[in-house]
């Protein structure tokens, strides 16, 4: 019997002794609240498009604060992303951390976490004397509140992660934050030099009729109709790189209200403060764009014959293109010595500036049993001392208005950051995807005259956006 009394006794003070010199003499005197928040944690991120080395160096960051977390990064293609996820979730064995894009949002509102107003996240302090201990506490940190979004991100950061939520108790809408972005991008302008040079363009076009006059001075077409040298690629649907984004920035610029007050699709009507316009100006929007692929106009450049709108400017076969930052990697990738250049996007001369938003919003799932851990993270990664990190590894535009100014002069990014503040998004619905598909029916609609008047198809196209509505 003393024999076994000794041989525990030893026991116990090995496992002490090994304890101590692991450094896990740190939990003396913890509480079991602290044990708990301080045990091993695994977060799974999931993402498309960036490999793990553009956010690598905001993971090491993390962990060194806390050696706890283990965060496994999970990058998947892009054409099988959305139902990898939605598999996933359904099967709980999904992630903690996946970015959706802005124009998800509200589709997936029912599967997010939002931002808890206190995170309860132990922190590692090193206190004593001679004899220095590594002590951990729990700190309850506020999170960041709806008023430090709208004055550290760019506003239309605002108006697509902040969704109303039903308060159990009062039954009132509450605004809830539901993700943060680590980049925003923007329509731009690409546009050929060599092209531009030798058609007598000097500077980029700043508006779209400047747009128009270049179109014409550069655009050749045979005698027999065919397309020898595009001036832009605009006015179809299939082969234009983003023609449903384009044809919505149009609306927006031209004074459209995409959707209204009540949640309802409105680019088909004419806003209040616009009575006195014959027409709605998403109508006149639309043949403006179509105009471009109109045999019958000055302005026409461009056809359904004409090769995808990326493969045509990376061959030199037009010299204007619009599309984000994420394309000229693929177009440097396809023709590296063309002699490019990157202009804003253009605006309606006497209007108010309006550009286009395209970004990914990183989302805590419901599902996932370390919210707090999670969200902790993003908040993390979002600040800009780490997202400088991600921005300069992946060249990407900056979310944040503190780095705006930093990155203008970059000549990669410069122009696409330099329209984040004035970038706007619209909510397409619960299904973007056929949203989009509407739009460039709308387009086709209009370029084959299946439709009488262009504001019959933009009739339409209103009705099957308000169907995804709700």
């Amino acid at each position: 019997m003393q024999k076994k009394i000794t041989t525990k006794i030893a026991l116990l003070i090995s496992i002490v002794l090994m304890l101590s010199l692991t450094g896990i003499q740190c939990t003396r005197g913890i509480s079991r609240e602290v044990a708990e928040a301080t045990r091993p944690v695994t977060l799974n991120w999931w993402r498309t498009f960036d490999d793990e080395e553009a956010v690598r160096p905001i993971m090491e960051a993390y962990r060194i604060l806390h050696p706890n977390v283990n965060i496994v990064y999970r990058k998947l293609r892009f054409e099988d992303y959305e139902r990898e996820l939605l598999n996933a979730l359904a099967e709980d064995r999904g992630p903690d951390i996946f970015s959706i894009h802005n124009t998800w949002m509200r589709e997936w509102q029912p599967k997010l976490a939002h931002l808890p107003p206190i995170l309860a996240i132990p922190f590692q302090e090193v206190k004593g004397g001679l004899r220095k201990e590594v002590v951990a506490t729990l700190r309850r940190n506020p999170t960041l509140t709806l008023r430090q979004l709208q004055t550290n991100f760019t506003d239309v950061v605002a108006s697509d992660v902040v969704i109303a939520e039903r308060d159990p108790q009062t039954g009132q809408p509450v605004d809830k934050i539901y993700g943060l972005p680590l980049a925003l991008d923007t329509l731009a302008l690409y546009y050929n030099r060599d092209l531009t040079n030798l058609s007598g363009i000097p500077e980029p076009p700043e508006n779209w009729g400047e747009l128009q006059n270049a179109v014409k001075r550069i655009t050749k077409i045979d005698q027999e109709g065919k397309i020898i040298l595009s001036g832009a690629a605009l006015g179809a649907s299939h082969n234009v790189e983003r023609a449903a984004d384009i044809l919505a920035l149009l609306m927006m610029q031209n004074g459209a209200d995409m959707i209204d007050l009540a949640g309802n699709v409105a680019f088909d009507r004419i806003p209040q403060a616009l009575r006195d316009r014959p027409i709605p100006p998403g109508e006149d929007a639309l043949v403006f764009y179509t105009d471009f692929a109109n045999p019958l106009k000055e302005v026409y450049t461009w056809n359904e014959t004409m090769p995808q709108s990326l493969e045509a400017f990376t061959q030199g076969k037009t010299a204007f293109m619009l599309g984000y930052s994420y394309h000229l990697p693929q177009i440097r990738a396809r023709s590296p010595r063309l002699n490019l250049g990157i202009a804003p996007a253009p605006q309606i001369e006497g209007n108010p500036e309006v550009n286009f938003a395209n970004y990914w919003v990183e989302a805590v799932s419901k599902k996932s049993s370390n919210q707090h851990w999670a969200w902790d993270f993003i908040q993390f990664a979002t600040k800009a001392d780490q997202v400088t990190k991600y921005l300069n590894a992946a060249k990407k535009p900056t979310a944040l208005r503190a780095l705006v100014t930093s990155q203008l002069e970059d000549l990669d990014i410069g122009t696409f950051a330099s329209q984040v503040l004035t970038a706007k998004s619209w909510y397409k619905g619960k299904d973007s995807v056929a949203a989009e598909a509407a739009f460039r029916e709308m387009i086709e609609a209009v370029l084959t005259q299946a439709v009488e008047e262009p504001r019959e198809a933009l009739t339409l196209t209103a009705q099957k956006v308000n169907q995804t509505l709700r």
